[in-house]
């Protein structure tokens, strides 16, 4: 799987771990910066993995920020990107059990490299499940994109 990494500054720190994990699970990563701890905007990150996915360069990714709220809430505005901020496993691999996410935000701030190693890990193993009521469900989702507006 090629799998995009981001942070902004404050998820720098663990961005190069995840990277290792990502590999070492035997996927190809994507580098999408940030490359040091100088302020970045995490819109602008999340903006990256977003169009690493639209074009099809990534089929997942890892989005990391200092809370990992701020980066999920900008990557969810992008059309066909469902994100969740996990802080443990259930959330890692229900979001894309059920939800069919393809972007796990990371709080640099709120796990430590451990943790966020094994929710990385869960993340990428998870598999949408294709049940009715969750295919239903991420349908009504995409609706919603297509609407926009009014």
């Amino acid at each position: 799987m090629k799998v995009a990494v981001a942070s902004d500054h404050a998820g720098f720190p663990l961005k190069e771990g995840i990277i290792g994990v990502v590999r070492a699970m035997g996927h190809e990563t994507i580098d999408l910066g940030t490359c040091s701890t100088d302020p970045v905007d995490y819109p602008d990150t999340a903006r990256d993995i977003a169009n690493a996915l639209h074009s099809g360069r990534a089929e997942r990714a890892v989005l990391i920020c200092g809370s990992g709220i701020g980066a999920c809430v900008a990557v969810n505005k992008f059309r066909g990107v469902r994100g969740g901020t996990c802080h443990d496993t259930f959330s890692a691999h229900q979001s894309v059990e059920d939800d069919d996410a393809n972007v796990i935000c990371l709080g640099a701030r709120v796990v430590g490299a451990s943790l966020a190693a094994e929710l990385t890990r869960t993340f990428l193993n998870a598999k949408f499940s294709g049940a009715e009521r969750h295919a239903r469900r991420v349908k009504k989702i995409q609706e919603i994109e297509a609407e926009g507006f009014r």
